[in-house]
């Protein structure tokens, strides 16, 4: 697995960013799409719905992603079976493995801002009140709380399975601003 610092071993064409919710995958894919000018598509966006309802066309459109030649997404959805869908194709695999109180702390801000707002990240679907995530299983501060360690317990076996792409570990903002600034600029120009 690389680190912050290593140099990408090719220009990037397909690139998964993996990490719970909330770590900066969506900010990270826009980032990288500028500059590596590749397409970001948002996973969320594909599949959230009016009412936070999965819209009919999501798989049918997350596989025509995949399926492209150029891309960067999420690497979400694994329910829906899209691990081996995007994890297959991807050729470069970027992993956000940041501390929990990190995670939890960003993630709980981001909540309470886009409640506060009423911002409506997906299609009509706003943000329910902090509050409920003590009432409501669903709520995304508590998918935070029951995903976080599957990321650590997932990543040694994809790195063996996936032994194609390259991975490539980020433990912080910091080193994401010092891998975007090093490394993915590098890649720019392979």
């Amino acid at each position: 697995m690389l680190s912050f610092s290593d140099p990408l071993p090719h220009t990037p064409q397909r690139v998964l960013i993996a990490g719970v919710t909330g770590v900066g995958k969506s900010t990270l894919g826009k980032h990288l799409s500028e500059l590596w000018e590749i397409p970001y598509t948002n996973l969320d966006v594909l599949h959230w719905g009016p009412g936070w309802t999965e819209r009919p066309q999501f798989r049918e459109e997350a596989h025509a992603l995949a399926a492209s030649d150029h891309w960067i997404t999420e690497w979400q959805y694994w329910g829906k079976g899209l691990k081996h869908t995007l994890g297959n194709r991807a050729e470069t695999i970027i992993w956000l493995n940041f501390p929990r109180p990190l995670a939890w702390q960003r993630l709980f801000r981001r909540t309470v801002r886009r409640w506060a707002t009423q911002h409506q990240a997906f299609a009509g679907c706003t943000e329910r009140p902090p509050w409920t995530a003590f009432t409501d299983e669903n709520h995304i501060l508590r998918w935070e709380a029951k995903t976080h360690s599957k990321w650590r317990e997932r990543m040694p076996a994809l790195v063996q399975e996936l032994s194609g792409a390259a991975f490539i570990e980020l433990r912080s903002p910091h080193e994401v601003r010092n891998w975007l600034s090093g490394p993915a600029q590098q890649a720019r120009e392979l």
